[in-house]
């Protein structure tokens, strides 16, 4: 008799070259490279081509693939107008999820699932994501959408489309290194959510749709939006120490530590943490990020030893609030990210394609009899 392992946790379910994780030493790496020095040095851009073709590019192919990506930036009419018509109270993790499956109405083949067409599509996918989530956002705002800028980096002209201004090269060079950092994360549940789709045969529309919903979970990718959540909860930095130690006496989480797989600083979390720092000096949230620090600091004095460390959920939340996002357009940002990475696991889950199935251990009753509805 089989044992159910709940949560498939320690189970291998798939092999992957995307990205390696050692939670005991907080190393994550993209096709072998650490995410520290990608964050510093690397662009999203760069990133996805990594991901995608497991190398780094040429200056080139990074040329061809800006281009190709930025030429796909613009939505057609009836999708705008579908945006446009979405109630003002709805949320955006639901409208990202419902538009992105409409994009393959606008494609005249959506089955394909080729190679060449998976990618073709994930990148249109890719670049579309945020023009539906800044024009939802400016629609429920009473604003008009703001066409997207070619000449802009996925990063920057995202940040344009949202607020209808350039954004500042820290806010723009912040906003890039967080979708890096979120790009890819092993066999995650809305990764894991792509690959069983994918494995059907069914199309990339659908595995990503399937992947948002997974996303969107407080226990995935909305964990952002509580650290957010706590923070607002403290009115000033003289609060932190109360706040926290009562929150541990208590025995309650404090979000943004602590992670599944890490039992070490998470990786994403150290560049992060000095850019969100520059970020909110240069938009007047010095204090917020002040508040983070030493909410980290009795953390690290309290619980660190444990092996809670803050995760990149923490300093994100406190980036993202800088460049001006609503609290609800935190785990939308993920999604903008992670688009890449669920692309580039279909990529992978087709070169070897087999139907992911797993059992179920049944653990009901046997043998109960029928008893017809007018004898119950």
């Amino acid at each position: 008799m089989t044992t159910a392992t709940k949560g498939l946790e320690g189970i291998v379910a798939a092999e992957t070259e995307m990205s390696f994780i050692d939670g005991a030493k907080g190393v994550l790496e993209y096709v072998g490279i650490a995410i520290d020095p990608l964050a510093r040095h690397s662009t999203f851009e760069e990133t996805v081509f990594l991901l995608w073709n497991k190398r780094l590019p040429q200056r080139d192919e990074l040329a061809a693939f800006e281009t190709e990506l930025r030429s796909h930036y613009a939505l057609n009419e009836s999708v705008k107008a579908m945006i446009a018509s979405m109630p003002t109270s709805a949320q955006p993790m639901h409208v990202i999820r419902t538009v992105v499956s409409a994009l393959a109405l606008e494609d005249p083949d959506p089955n394909n699932v080729s190679p060449a067409a998976v990618q073709a599509k994930g990148l249109r996918i890719l670049a579309q994501a945020p023009a539906i989530v800044a024009a939802f956002d400016r629609s429920r705002r009473g604003l008009a959408p703001v066409e997207p800028d070619a000449s802009l980096s996925f990063a920057a002209n995202f940040l344009w489309m949202l607020n209808g201004e350039q954004p500042t090269d820290t806010m723009a060079r912040a906003f890039d290194a967080c979708m890096i950092l979120h790009a890819d994360h092993g066999l995650n549940a809305s990764t894991f959510t792509c690959r069983v789709i994918t494995s059907t045969l069914s199309d990339i529309y659908s595995a990503i749709t399937g992947a948002i919903g997974a996303l969107r979970g407080p226990l995935h990718g909305g964990a952002n939006e509580g650290v957010m959540v706590t923070l607002n909860e403290l009115p000033s930095v003289a609060a932190v120490d109360d706040f926290v130690h009562g929150k541990l006496q208590r025995k309650e989480r404090i979000m943004g530590f602590g992670h599944r797989v890490y039992k070490a600083y998470d990786p994403r979390a150290t560049y992060l943490k000095t850019l969100a720092k520059k970020l909110a000096q240069d938009t007047g949230n010095a204090e917020l990020f002040e508040k983070s620090s030493r909410v980290e600091q009795i953390m690290e004095e309290a619980v660190a030893a444990k092996g809670i460390y803050p995760n990149v959920d923490f300093y994100s939340a406190t980036t993202y609030h800088s460049i001006g996002l609503k609290l609800d357009l935190f785990t939308p940002m993920f999604a903008l990210s992670r688009i890449s990475g669920w692309t580039g696991h279909a990529l992978e889950q087709l070169e070897a394609n087999r139907l992911i199935r797993p059992k179920a251990e049944y653990v009901g009753p046997h043998d109960v009899p029928y008893v017809p509805i007018n004898e119950r």
